[in-house]
């Protein structure tokens, strides 16, 4: 299998709850199911590059348990057999954690991350550790984009979201600071989730107050799976209640209004991603959906200015709150990091901790705005990224705000707010994917993905 311009009319992810049938009727076994995604990765990792580690003897092992499960009508939840990707921030008992950096190569925790204990325990196959980017911030790994090999497949959640695009398995987990699940996700053509802040169990990753744990995947409905059973198992961050939902996303529900959330992306998107973005929201005006912008409600004027300077907003918090992380690395690696890494620590030590109370308070501003805007509509809607995936740029210099895997100026907001995001794959440009993003309300997500699943059916995917 080769790589393929992305064309939405003939792209087939990989899916894994239309299989489930097959299975418990004989047809077909997770065995079966296994082999076919190893049989895709064989021929497309040489080039994208999405795996950082594959423990393809383990799997085969948690396969062929899960095919005696089926078979004796005892599968443990709708995601048993499953191959999933986990992000190579998060620990897996069997496998190293390298962080998507050298100074960690060979790393052994000998540790699940809660999230991978859930997987584990509902019957998921861990099949392998998914490429990152140095401590999952900008500096990118060797993950090309799996429609364009010359183009980024987004940061940092790069292998997960690119092994969903090469169709090499049906889900993969990401984490997101800034924008790292969505934006990549809508770079290579994901159904992917960002759920509300602390719905799902961060595990060691619990340093950052904003880092969420997400999950890409192929269709809608195998992403709602195994976020949804990720949560029953491991529950929330501490302190929080965890995902709310059934154990099936919603069905389709039309929304009566959405407000369009322009953000820092607006100004900064590329005229064709815009006029491809007015087709979309033409598509819904059409179908009856009433949208809303800045100008129509002071409410929603006062929360795109308590969000303008998002990316600013989460190059300080993650700032901060990185610099012991980075002062112990570079005491133990005084040469390790990149140059991309060191300019975050000079602006960390530049830092006080008045400026981080300051960072707090804009957040919690940000959050107030969001929640008054819950009565006016249904949901927001925005463009996924400013444009297709860039080109690769290996050596480039980011500054937390700009990234050299892409920038997440529509994301930055969404990771200060706390609130779930969806993207789906509406858009293709050039032969690139092009996300379209729907968010909801805290605590908001299953009813959100009724609303996505209204909107994969109702729009026809635009093509530039």
């Amino acid at each position: 299998m080769t790589a393929s311009t992305y064309d939405p009319a003939t792209f087939r992810p990989m899916t894994f709850h239309d299989a489930v049938p097959g299975f418990v009727e004989g047809r077909d076994t997770p065995r079966a199911y296994l082999e076919r995604c190893l049989e895709v990765i064989a021929a497309r990792e040489p080039v994208v590059r999405a795996w950082v580690t594959l423990n393809e003897e383990g799997a085969r092992a948690a396969a062929d348990a899960a095919t005696a499960r089926y078979k004796a009508g005892r599968a443990l939840s709708p995601i048993d057999g499953m191959p999933v990707g986990i992000k190579d921030m998060l620990q897996t008992k069997d496998m190293p954690t390298e962080q998507g950096t050298p100074l960690f190569k060979g790393a052994q925790t000998k540790m699940d991350s809660a999230s991978v204990v859930a997987l584990r325990q509902a019957g998921a196959v861990i099949l392998g550790k998914t490429v990152t980017t140095e401590l999952g911030m900008s500096h990118p790994g060797p993950t090309t984009n799996p429609f364009n090999a010359a183009h980024t497949p987004g940061g940092s959640s790069s292998g997960s979201a690119a092994a969903i695009g090469a169709a090499m398995v049906p889900a993969a987990l990401g984490t997101q600071v800034v924008g790292s699940i969505i934006r990549p996700a809508g770079f290579c053509a994901n159904t992917a989730i960002k759920p509300t802040f602390g719905a799902i169990h961060r595990g060691e990753r619990l340093a950052f107050s904003q880092s969420h744990i997400g999950v890409h995947a192929g269709c809608l409905e195998d992403m709602w799976r195994v976020t949804y059973e990720m949560a029953q198992r491991s529950g929330g961050d501490p302190g929080h209640p965890g995902l709310f939902g059934e154990a099936a996303p919603r069905p389709s529900a039309k929304p009566g209004r959405l407000i369009v959330m322009e953000s820092e992306g607006w100004a900064q998107t590329d005229p064709r991603t815009a006029e491809a973005f007015d087709r979309v929201l033409r598509q819904l005006r059409d179908a009856g959906v009433t949208l809303l912008r800045r100008g129509d409600s002071p409410l929603i004027e006062a929360f795109e200015q308590a969000i303008g300077e998002s990316l600013a907003l989460c190059r300080d918090l993650c700032g901060y709150e990185l610099r012991w992380t980075l002062e112990n690395l570079v005491e133990r690696f005084p040469t390790g990091l990149s140059d991309s890494m060191m300019s975050r620590l000079a602006l960390a030590r530049s830092m006080t901790i008045d400026d981080y109370r300051l960072a707090l308070q804009k957040r919690d501003f940000a959050q107030q705005a969001f929640a008054a805007l819950a009565p006016l509509a249904d949901g927001l809607v925005s463009l996924s990224s400013v444009g297709p995936a860039p080109p690769m740029e290996n050596t480039a210099k980011d500054s937390g705000v700009t990234h050299t895997t892409g920038l997440p100026a529509y994301n930055a907001a969404t990771s200060v707010l706390g609130s779930p995001a969806i993207t789906l794959p509406l858009i293709a440009m050039e032969g690139l994917p092009v996300g379209v993003q729907v968010i909801g309300q805290r605590h908001g997500d299953a009813a959100l993905t009724g609303l996505a699943a209204w909107m994969t059916a109702a729009v026809r995917p635009v093509i530039v």
